[in-house]
């Protein structure tokens, strides 16, 4: 049965110089409000033990406009200062139920740049998107389409460090969940190979970071050498971000065709419930690690079994996968990492990644 769900579509445009302009001056304004209205929370919250509502943030914008100091907030379009002030009540609220981290003000030159619209704050007709305070449509490279009759509810507008500008729509979309299957997955997330699959499936990891070391190194040691605040130093800069961009990007493609690929060939998926964040510490494996994008290959699994009618499992993260013997359930005392093959006592001979698959596969059919 065919359900509705909300999907982000991506498209990169190129604005002209005064979509530009527009655009950039709303990016300074959402990261100001944001800031002035992380800043009181903070001061009502240390003084007087209080939490701030996002009625009360908004009602401080209002002030702000009004106050001279502030008053080019007016010149810019309200909605998208309205929506940082419900992202930053969002965050307060994960907070308090520690689901996240304090929030952190936001950078002028680390902090992502963009601006979110909602349907009062833009026209969609035939195809053409046109932002508030602005006369002509955005020139949007259609690289796919969307689907058919849909309206976006939301519109956000971006700019990467590669000075590549892109925009988002979120349309609500029915999607049908795929056919039954009877096949099921075990994933053991790995270095060497990307995943590890209890059918004894390897799926290589093609490290595009490592792939780009040597330009990116070249890239870096230019940029090393220009002047702090010159236009050289900002070409230089650009030309990093670019390099990075380039292995964001197939490193993205790579990790959805993989992910689509489980989805469609299995009912049930088990992976391991890694913890990535502690992972990363470890500075001999943290390049690796970060290069094997485990947390957004299970990000994209959630939302897809989820799409498709799929069941994701993920298995304690101290559930002893390598340890374990496949065949007969014996534990092993000990499995030291350059340990890469076993053999067990009852005459079974392991591949250490492949018999961790198997071991989380049982273990999610156990849970699920």
């Amino acid at each position: 049965m065919a359900g509705m769900v909300k999907r982000a579509y991506k498209y990169r445009f190129y604005p002209s110089p005064e979509q530009a302009g527009e655009l950039a001056r709303t990016f300074g304004c959402v990261r100001l409000v944001y800031n002035k209205a992380l800043e009181e929370r903070t001061r009502t919250y240390t003084l007087q033990g209080r939490r701030v509502s996002y009625v009360e943030s908004s009602a401080m914008l209002t002030a702000w406009k009004r106050s001279g100091d502030y008053d080019f907030l007016s010149e810019v379009s309200s909605v998208p200062l309205q929506q940082t002030l419900r992202h930053l009540q969002a965050a307060f609220a994960n907070f308090f139920a520690k689901r996240a981290k304090y929030s952190a003000f936001k950078s002028r030159k680390k902090s992502r740049l963009s601006a979110e619209y909602t349907r009062s704050a833009f026209r969609w007709r035939d195809g053409a998107l046109t932002l508030a305070k602005m006369d002509a449509p955005l020139a949007i490279v259609w690289s796919r389409p969307l689907p058919e009759g849909a309206l976006p509810s939301t519109v956000t507008v971006s700019k990467d460090a590669a000075g590549r500008w892109f925009v988002s729509l979120l349309v609500e979309e029915e999607i049908a969940p795929l056919s039954p299957v009877e096949r099921s997955v075990g994933v053991d997330a790995g270095i060497t190979a990307l995943a590890t699959l209890s059918t004894g499936e390897k799926v290589v990891n093609p490290r595009h970071e490592r792939a780009d070391r040597r330009k990116l190194a070249a890239a870096q040691r230019a940029l090393a050498r220009k002047e702090k605040g010159s236009r050289n130093r900002v070409k230089a800069r650009l030309k990093v971000a670019r390099v990075y961009a380039r292995i964001a990007d197939r490193r993205r493609d790579f990790l959805h065709k993989v992910t689509t690929r489980l989805v469609r060939e299995n009912q049930v998926i088990a992976v391991e419930d890694l913890t990535v964040g502690n992972m990363v510490k470890n500075h001999r494996l943290a390049r690796a690690i970060a290069d094997a994008s485990w947390r957004e290959m299970r990000m994209m699994l959630e939302y897809k079994a989820a799409w498709y009618g799929r069941t994701l499992v993920a298995v304690d993260r101290w559930f002893p996968s390598s340890k374990l013997c496949s065949a007969c359930g014996t534990l092993q005392a000990k499995m030291p990492l350059n340990v890469r093959e076993w053999s067990c006592a009852c005459g079974a001979v392991h591949d250490r990644d492949v018999n961790a698959a198997r071991n989380v596969l049982a273990a999610g059919l156990a849970e699920s």
